[in-house]
């Protein structure tokens, strides 16, 4: 196995068991290395650290598999760490209460670049860093030990791909796809999910928890559910008793299939609108017309990617929130979301209460939300807390 060695006192946040090790922090590398490989990790003075996957022309330079530097990356370590992530899952109960869920998540469940979301009993693989990709054979073989799967899928279409010198690849590994899209229930809610077409790995299964708390509190209150992709939040508004719903997406597909998703739940027709805009454009239209609503929903995508266009990205999700807040009536709740992993929790919560000041808006945080708790932490990878939300009401 080659060698990777360490630059003088760069070997702290392994010893803290972090899995990341950027590049500036490597000294040399013994030996010719493949992308995605597994190697030894020393300390610039030679004790052993970790086994790592080594993606040689990125910046995040190694992935460690494991602190135990005796441990072989095997196909018995991948039989046991997926069986790992599978049994926590199961301890949850997360089956009983959902079709649709994430059975691996990543650096969350110490498999590096290995995401696995399930939907019924089909197996969606994504695979965005070189060491999973390496290792695919071994990582699909496990997978399939786990259950009887009608058949696993692979997404690795993922941009982060690029980064780590991988191309984008999808397609069926095994078994058989359904003729038409997989109908999955999530704590009562009926929805429609397409593995093949769909974003991430069909569905956005990391905020059950929040569409369950947006039915909770729906009930009489008219709804604006913003980016609404495929209508999860506004389905789960519909069933909690809203008196009306607006979805509004970009996507004419996305909105489509929002509409089979109220269909399949038999809600009827006048109590949603699906309207194909901007989002951050309807805001603003909405505010002329001085239109106002009980409960609003803000699930952007990702607006902050990189450090690069932080401030630009934090300048978006307070433009939201601003204008949201004036479109609130007093008592009116905000659910506000952030999947940008660089944007912190704290950050994003001071963006809310600078959104307030601005808009003159006395309002309370209430609630904390967040990812599903499929969507593993580790506690020495915080970096896994990617999905950060907010409750927030409107008090004057």
């Amino acid at each position: 196995m080659n060698k990777v060695f360490l630059k003088a006192n760069r070997d702290k946040s392994l010893k803290q068991r972090h899995p990341w090790v950027y590049s500036g922090a490597v000294a040399r590398v013994e030996g010719q290395v493949e992308n995605g490989e597994t190697v030894e990790v020393y300390s610039h003075s030679g004790e052993p650290l970790a086994l790592a996957a080594i993606s040689p022309g990125s910046q995040l330079a190694l992935r460690v598999w494991s602190f135990e530097v005796n441990k072989a990356v095997d196909q018995k370590f991948f039989d046991d760490a997926l069986a790992a992530a599978y049994d926590l899952r199961q301890t949850l109960n997360i089956p009983r209460h959902t079709t649709a869920w994430r059975l691996c998540s990543s650096e969350g469940d110490n498999l590096p670049g290995v995401t696995v979301d399930v939907y019924n009993n089909y197996a969606v693989l994504q695979l965005t860093s070189a060491g999973a990709e390496f290792n695919k054979d071994l990582i699909i073989n496990s997978l399939k030990k786990l259950q009887n799967w009608a058949a696993i899928y692979e997404r690795s279409d993922a941009a982060v791909r690029k980064y780590e010198k991988l191309a984008p690849r999808s397609g069926l590994i095994c078994g058989k796809l359904p003729e038409d899209l997989l109908e999955i229930n999530e704590d009562g809610r009926k929805l429609y999910v397409d593995i093949v077409n769909g974003h991430k790995s069909g569905f956005y299964c990391d905020q059950r928890e929040s569409r369950t708390a947006v039915q909770k509190f729906a009930q009489g209150k008219s709804v604006l559910n913003l980016f609404s992709y495929t209508g999860g939040f506004g389905v789960a508004a519909a069933l909690g008793g809203a008196k009306h719903v607006i979805n509004v997406d970009t996507s004419a597909p996305a909105l489509a299939m929002a509409a089979k998703n109220f269909a399949l739940n038999d809600i009827a027709p006048e109590k949603y609108e699906n309207i194909e805009a901007d989002g951050f454009s309807f805001l603003r239209k909405c505010r002329g017309e001085r239109r106002k609503f009980d409960l609003i929903i803000l699930d952007p995508p990702k607006l902050v990617d990189s450090m690069r266009n932080m401030a630009k990205g934090c300048r978006a999700y307070k433009d939201a929130m601003l204008q949201a807040f004036h479109l609130l009536d007093k008592g009116g709740m905000l659910f506000t979301f952030s999947c940008s992993g660089l944007v912190t929790r704290e950050l994003f919560a001071k963006i809310a209460a600078d959104a307030a000041n601005d808009a003159h808006c006395d309002a309370r945080i209430v609630a904390d939300l967040g990812q599903g708790s499929d969507h593993a932490i580790s506690t020495a990878f915080p970096e896994a807390r990617y999905l950060k939300g907010l409750l927030i009401v409107r008090c004057n």
